[in-house]
């Protein structure tokens, strides 16, 4: 029987060349995109707006579909569906709720350790394909 992926949705938020990533205070080394479960009957869009603000205490400006993501989730180590959405965000993000950390990263610091979903699909396409980035 075949394992239903965990689904999550998920923000790649860029400011001047750099993507916001962070921490659980479960495993305080691993760095994600911000964002979360939907709860159940809720749609991607309503768990991102729920998770930024839980997480970080922003809201989602103007969010559009950057890509979905198949690959294992990094702490669980069970298949995963990440949907990103690429956002600019009102307001100073601040590590909340279950987050212990928060940076803004090129990919390409020393000792930053990023979820493979991360370094190997989401960094790469934006370079590729954002003019901000």
């Amino acid at each position: 029987m075949t394992q239903e992926p965990l689904i999550v949705v998920a923000a790649a938020i860029v400011r001047q060349g750099r993507l916001l990533v962070v921490s659980k205070k479960a495993a305080p080394e691993f760095f994600y995109l911000p964002g979360g479960k939907p709860d159940p009957g809720e749609s991607l869009a309503g768990a991102l707006i729920r998770e930024l603000d839980e997480e970080l205490g922003v809201v989602p400006e103007e969010p559009r579909f950057l890509v979905e993501v198949e690959a294992v989730a990094a702490l669980e180590g069970v298949p995963m569906r990440m949907t990103v959405f690429e956002t600019r965000v009102g307001g100073t993000p601040r590590a909340a709720a279950e987050l212990a950390d928060l940076r803004w990263t090129t990919g390409a610091e020393e000792g930053l350790v990023l979820a493979p979903a991360v370094r190997h699909h989401v960094l790469p396409l934006l370079r590729l394909g954002t003019a901000a980035y």
